[in-house]
């Protein structure tokens, strides 16, 4: 006999509640969340500093507001868009200690403020410019995103960190 209560409980384990990033007020549960880090903040999981951290989910962003990375080949983006992609935009929650891509390795020490200060712009960047500007937009890595996917990408990725750094 199935025990439902258990099964749901191992799907909690790995859907994860997936909020809109495009609504304001989830925005600035986001940003409340960074506001609560702080230069000392440390991590329960992984290698990362809170600079680096900042720095690394700054990349999410850069690669769709700047040129500041190089985009993939065509047989790259390809690989991506069949292996990583599903992984990147769906709900199921990042693992601990998971791979990460090059470009998002940040090796240096960074500016903790100015790194938080970044992140922010973007999430509010991205709250102005909406659910529609997303819908059909091209990936950097992934070809054309729906909306959902975009704010998937978004959110879950932001969240993850987050919840390393016990915010």
């Amino acid at each position: 006999m199935v025990n439902f209560d258990e099964l749901t409980y191992e799907l909690e384990i790995f859907i994860i509640e997936m909020k809109n990033i495009f609504d304001k007020a989830n925005a600035k549960e986001l940003i409340n969340r960074i506001e609560r880090l702080n230069s000392e903040s440390k991590s329960e999981w992984g290698e990362m500093n809170v600079d680096q951290m900042l720095a690394h989910c700054n990349v999410t962003y850069e690669m769709v507001f700047s040129d500041r990375h190089k985009r993939p080949n065509s047989f790259v983006r390809f690989m991506l868009k069949l292996l990583v992609k599903p992984a990147v935009v769906g709900k199921k929650s990042y693992p601990k200690n998971g791979k990460t891509a090059p470009q998002f390795l940040i090796k240096e020490r960074k500016d903790f403020k100015k790194e938080k200060k970044i992140l922010i712009a973007y999430i509010n960047k991205t709250v102005k410019l909406g659910e529609a500007h997303f819908e059909g937009k091209e990936s950097h890595s992934f070809g054309v995103l729906k909306a959902n996917e975009w704010n998937n990408m978004f959110y879950k990725h932001l969240d993850h960190h987050l919840n390393q750094f016990g915010v």
